[in-house]
């Protein structure tokens, strides 16, 4: 039975999950749990003095309070995985008595009841030495700025240049006959999960073992930190992932809040539940984004790109993140800003900053929405300054198929694809979307194109750039003894469907129906070892590669087994709904092939009894997603309000194994991409505090900001990677806001040059039209 890759069938969870029957960390039973609520900090900048738990401790129901003092003697640090060059400190604290962010925690307290451990946490009395905060960026640059780590002496993390050298760089920019600078921004914002962060942590005393159920989508990584923090063996934690309600690289790693919560499950030997509310969640849970440019696009006479250069600095907060967070996503940014367009020259400056704000994470589109919006925003800047039909611009200097495979100048290696193709169905797209301007409403259509990095990444890569990831996927394929089929793999479902898409892989090769297989995911005592899991648009391609490849070793292994049963010869035996099928006419049930092998019957001298197989995949390279996005915005000069009128996107993610699975990430990448666009931007006031800490501060899309999108697929196989697939989790997400941008350039070019920064929110664009005289 073949045709399952490429059917649109429904995702396995979602009869339950439509149902009511979703298993989230909320969902476990809290007979016998104690709730734990952490003490946080109120300022952004200072030294506790004072952690007073007196009354705290005398709350009904109360049974434990842990401050920094008690913390502190039992934890280790959590190394990082990814540093910046001349970073200086390596790791991260789970506490301290050196405060740096509003909402850092300090203690955590254990109750019998979540209201009892709130209120008692409330009651925890703190005295601080609160110095200066540095704020943002340009704070943390200034000369008298406060410095986070003193013994550092700066608040820069470190610094690095990829691509080309700078006086290379600078002696093109200085004899090109066009140089398009800007400085570009991309502000932090929230992940918004539908569901907080959350866990509830079981020690066992007698065994020595924890148990944490978590809403991550990283178990491996989580239990290999928890251990590193808490001084125990590996194999003394075991992490299972329920059903997890969104992440988008915010539960990508540990967090010192969940180190002390599973601390003290660990010194009580009880259960314990701790589920973060939604005003934590935007205060103290990691952020994402937080970019400053300057930068620049040299071309020459006739419109050519000769050089490109991002002198980028990045806000990662009161420290750097574990998992894949820290300064990668700036790194990130850096090394894709070329995106699909030919270069002389091109390179880009990473430098990373500390400040007095909640530390920075992996976020969907990691690194590269925020490249993207730097190298499409001085696309179209260079077209009008130019005079030149963008589109035009962007075909004059797109890498066309046959310069594939391409290494970028900052090291890329760009593998296959057509990108003029899917450009040039998106500008036949936006020529049919197009709508005519009124009065005082301004239309205009933007495009942004980009090159998407998925499959990460080669071990040997990892390893070359002393990255300390896993690069590699693995997968196991089991028959079972009544025929039905298990398989288990270490990514995780976070809501994107990777079950389904690993059913109909394993479908696909084996020949048996769907309804057949069970896919096991997100629990580290059953599945294999994968620290990345599912991130960085990787889980199909590697995960879905290495079972690919384990699926037919299998099928080869149950045909062989059915032709000694059958008394036939390998070649000679095919597979028929249920049955195997001699070419004889002699037959025999998938079931009682199963259930013979598992007897060991008929296996010959060298053939394996167990029907199991399991493959390592290591990739021999990245491969590469691209796509051209288009909208059209309708911008409305007496508010500034602008509304996405159409919306369109033609992508390749290699072989499509669900279209119903892809277009649901795509559309729901789309909506974040458009929030970062429009509506979503974490702030601080000059003291570090939060100003956006419930969602009236904070503005997500609604249902309604979201229009109709055209979706488009091209289908380019990949030739790195069993299936051909590419991955595409943060396509739809990467181009929004620069696409929006464009647009918004395009209906008021008066106001083009200020666009340089997200979100256009009604009273920024106002304003911009207010001082280009547009307003009444």
């Amino acid at each position: 039975m073949t045709g399952h890759i490429g059917a649109r069938m429904a995702r396995v969870q979602d009869d339950r999950l439509l149902a009511g029957d979703g298993h989230y960390v909320d969902d476990l039973d809290e007979t016998g749990v104690l709730h734990a609520a952490l003490v946080r900090s109120p300022i952004a900048m200072g030294e506790l003095t004072r952690f007073d738990a007196t009354e705290a401790r005398a709350v009904d129901g109360v049974v434990l309070v842990l401050g920094p003092d008690e913390i502190a003697p039992l934890v280790d640090e959590v190394p990082l995985s990814w540093l910046l060059y001349g970073q200086q400190i390596p790791g991260w604290q789970v506490v301290g008595t050196t405060v740096r962010f509003v909402g850092q925690p300090l203690g955590v307290v254990l109750a019998a009841s979540r209201a009892a451990a709130e209120d008692a946490a409330e009651l925890v009395e703190m005295d601080f030495e609160e110095k200066p905060a540095v704020v943002g960026i340009a704070g943390a640059r200034a000369a008298d700025a406060t410095l986070l780590y003193p013994e550092t002496g700066s608040n820069q993390i470190g610094s690095f240049h990829f691509g080309t050298a700078v006086e290379e760089l600078e002696e093109v920019f200085a004899n090109a006959a066009h140089v398009v600078e800007r400085d570009l921004v991309v502000p932090r914002i929230s992940h918004s999960p539908m569901e907080p962060r959350g866990l509830v942590a079981e020690y066992t005393k007698a065994t020595g073992e924890l148990l944490v159920v978590s809403s991550t989508q990283v178990p491996h990584l989580v239990r290999q930190e928890l251990a590193q923090a808490l001084r125990l063996r590996q194999d003394q934690v075991r992490v299972v992932a329920p059903d997890v309600g969104g992440s988008f690289g915010q539960k990508a790693s540990l967090a010192p809040d969940e180190a002390m919560v599973c601390l003290a499950a660990k010194l009580l030997g009880r259960k314990v539940k701790w589920i973060e509310d939604r005003t934590e969640a935007l205060v103290a849970a990691y952020q994402g984004r937080g970019t400053f440019s300057r930068s620049r696009l040299a071309l020459d006479a006739d419109g050519r790109f000769l050089a490109i250069h991002a002198d980028l600095h990045g806000d990662a907060g009161a420290f750097c993140s574990s998992g894949t967070g820290g300064t990668g996503p700036f790194q990130v940014a850096a090394l894709m800003i070329e995106g699909p367009y030919r270069y002389d020259k091109a390179g880009a400056t990473v430098t990373g900053w500390y400040t007095n704000a909640t530390p920075t994470a992996a976020f969907r589109g990691y690194g590269m929405q925020e490249g993207t919006w730097i190298r499409e925003r001085l696309v179209d800047e260079a077209a009008r300054v130019l005079g030149i039909d963008p589109i035009t611009l962007r075909h004059r200097n797109m890498l066309p198929s046959d310069a594939l495979p391409h290494l970028t100048h900052t090291g890329v290696p760009f593998d296959n694809g057509d990108y003029p193709d899917v450009l040039a169905r998106a500008a036949a797209i936006a020529e049919q979307k197009r709508k005519p301007s009124t009065d005082r409403v301004r239309r205009g259509i933007g495009l942004a194109s980009m090159v998407e990095i998925t499959a990460f990444a080669p071990s040997a890569l990892l390893e070359m750039f002393h990255i300390h990831w896993s690069g590699y996927e693995t997968s196991t394929i089991r028959v079972n003894e009544d025929g039905t089929v298990t398989v288990f793999s270490g990514v995780t479902n976070v809501g994107q469907g990777i079950d389904t898409a690993l059913t109909q892989v394993a479908a696909e090769r084996l020949g048996v129906p769907c309804d057949w297989i069970r896919v096991r995911l997100g629990d580290t005592a059953v599945t294999p070892y994968s620290n990345i899991g599912s991130q960085a648009s990787r889980a199909l391609a590697l995960a879905g590669g290495a079972l690919w490849n384990a699926a037919d070793k299998l099928a080869h292994r149950m045909r062989a087994l059915a032709a000694g049963y059958l008394d036939a010869a390998p070649e000679q035996v095919r597979l028929d709904g249920d049955t195997f099928r001699a070419e004889g006419g002699a037959s025999m049930p998938w079931r009682e092939v199963a259930h013979r092998g598992w007897l060991g019957w008929g296996r010959g001298e060298a053939t394996a009894i167990r029907l199991e197989e399991t493959v390592e995949f290591d990739p021999a390279s990245i491969t590469f997603g691209y796509a051209t996005h288009g909208a059209q915005v309708a911008v409305d000069l007496d508010t500034g309000q602008t509304k996405v009128e159409d919306y369109w996107i033609v992508h390749d993610s290699g072989v499509i194994v669900n279209p119903a699975v892809a277009e649901g990430q795509m559309l729901g990448g789309f909506a974040m991409g458009l929030g970062s666009a429009l509506h979503e931007q974490v702030t601080y006031d000059p003291n570090g505090q939060p100003t956006a800490t419930t969602y009236l501060d904070y503005l997500v899309p609604l249902s309604e900001d979201v229009p109709d999108v055209v979706l488009e697929h091209v289908e380019t196989p990949s030739g790195l990677i069993p299936g051909g697939f590419k991955g595409l989790g943060e396509s739809g997400t990467i181009p929004p806001p620069a696409a929006i941008g464009n647009a918004v350039a395009a209906a008021v070019p008066e106001i083009a040059e200020r666009i340089t920064t997200t979100p256009l929110h009604p009273s920024r664009v106002w304003s911009w039209l207010d001082d280009a005289k547009l307003t009444r």
